[in-house]
Order: structure tokens, then C-alpha cells, then sequence
């Protein structure tokens, strides 16, 4: 049975497509299976794991019901992804009926026994497609800058995840705040920080220890269509999301009997 965790943040730039690709090739890297759905109008997620939504079924088209979830689900270059384009934008005003919360959900139900792990990036406001994650998903990631407009995003978050754990999903919990583009040596770094653990404690939740640092490796593997993971594996970038994903699912774990690539 899989496990679904959703990385959000209302708040754009925050490093949500980021973390979905590290923690994908970090998974994969373990020996996991994963599946990655973008969520996201953009694409931005499709695109960096090396998907091509043109001409194929996407989110979109799952969630109008015009395919089976299986026959939207694309090989990338890192792991299976369900792929987005801007059709997404329009199904807020084109979902209006009883139940709407639910689809992915529903939908995520023929693929549970297919995957280890499945990754939903989601966009950044809080819409149909937001309330649709954290109601299929077992956890959140919630990606922040230490930026006083970041942390503001996550005080928003919170009314909105309280109301999804009461109407919609009781399980759902928040598994820790990630600190993307983390410099230590800045004031503003440190203060925010102490912050956010305040938030962190609302949330009944924790800030990883894990921090990843801002790097160019991690601005240029999109491009190639590929995580951080195979990109530059060498890099300190890639060293803190192994960290990071050691700290998700404990460290040094990989599931066995199965090859990691």
C-alpha cells in the first residue's frame, strides 16, 4: 500500500517542484516505487522529470473523467509521473459537483498496490486541487524559504489544513516544515527559524533537520529532466536530500529485493 505525501505551501518559490524531484530521485534511489503527480497548472514538475504532457492524458483529464489513472501515467526519467499543462487552471470552475474533494482519492485507489510511495505536488493557492491533495494524502511536506513572506504562507496553511482533517481526511497529518535555500550565517535565517518552530508546534509537527542549501545543480537539473539525484550526485545539494530523505523514512533504508537505480 502506498504511501501519499503531498508538498505543499500556498505561498509560490518556495522550492515545492524542488522537493517533490529530490525526494522522488531519493526514493528511487532506495529501491522505492514511486509515482509523482503534478498537481500544479505550470507543469513545472512534469517538465523536470522529463515528461511530455502534450498529446498524452493528464491530471486534467483525470479529474473531468475522461481516462483511467493508469492510462495517464508516464515513464519519466526519474519515475512514473502523471503529468500536468494549463488545461489544470480551468477545473476549479468545471468541478462543481457533491463529492469533488474526493476524485483523486478515488482515483489513487487502482494504483495503491502498484507503488511504494506516490508524491503529489501541489499548486501554490489554495484550490480545489489543494483541498484534493491533503484529502488523498497520508502526510504533508510543507517547504518554506526563511523569509518572513514564506512563514506567512504556512500561518495561512495551517486553517486550511485544520479544515481537511475535519471534514474531509481525520488521518491526515503534517510530517515537518523543510528549509529550502538554508544559509546559515544570515540573522534573518535564524530568526525566522524560531518562528516557524512556533508554527511547527500548532501544527503538532516538527522542522527537519535536514536544511538544503541553495545550489545551482538544483536550478540546472530541470533542465535536463532529472533529479538532483542523478543530475550531480556528487553535489552538496544531492548529499542533503539523501539526508533529508534519510530523516523521512530512516536512514539508510532501502526496500528490499529491489534494485535501486
Amino acid at each position: 500500500m502506498a504511501k501519499v505525501i503531498a508538498i505543499t505551501n500556498q505561498k509560490g518559490g518556495v522550492g515545492k517542484t524542488t522537493t517533490c524531484c529530490g525526494l522522488c530521485g531519493g526514493l528511487v534511489k532506495r529501491g522505492y516505487k514511486v509515482l509523482a503527480i503534478d498537481l500544479d497548472p505550470q507543469g513545472n514538475l512534469s517538465f523536470s522529470l522529463g515528461v511530455e504532457a502534450e498529446e498524452n492524458f493528464t491530471v486534467y483529464d483525470l479529474f473531468k473523467g475522461n481516462c483511467d489513472i493508469t492510462d495517464a501515467i508516464l515513464t519519466g526519467e526519474t519515475c512514473d509521473v502523471i503529468p500536468s499543462n494549463i488545461l489544470l487552471s480551468g477545473v476549479e470552475l468545471e468541478l462543481t459537483g457533491v463529492g469533488r474533494e474526493y476524485i483523486l482519492r478515488e482515483q489513487l485507489e487502482a494504483v495503491h498496490d502498484k507503488y511504494d510511495y506516490i508524491i503529489l505536488d501541489t499548486p501554490p493557492a489554495l484550490s480545489v486541487l489543494t483541498i484534493n491533495a491533503y484529502t488523498a494524502s497520508d502526510e504533508l511536506i510543507i517547504p518554506m524559504l526563511c523569509e518572513i513572506l514564506s512563514l506567512q504562507g504556512i500561518a495561512q496553511l495551517k486553517q486550511t489544513i485544520f479544515a481537511v482533517q475535519r471534514y474531509y481526511n481525520k488521518a491526515l497529518k503534517v510530517r515537518g516544515i523543510l528549509l529550502n535555500k538554508y544559509n546559515s550565517r544570515l540573522m534573518l535565517t535564524r530568526e525566522v527559524e524560531e518562528l516557524a518552530q512556533m508554527i511547527a508546534q500548532q501544527l503538532d509537527t516538527q522542522i527537519f533537520a535536514s536544511r538544503i542549501s541553495a545550489s545551482v545543480c538544483i536550478a540546472e537539473a530541470p533542465a535536463h529532466g532529472e533529479s538532483i539525484m542523478t543530475y550531480s550526485p556528487k553535489s552538496k545539494a544531492a548529499k542533503e536530500f539523501a539526508a533529508f530523505v534519510d530523516e523521512l523514512i530512516g536512514k539508510g533504508k532501502k526496500k528490499s529485493g529491489v534494485n535501486s537505480k
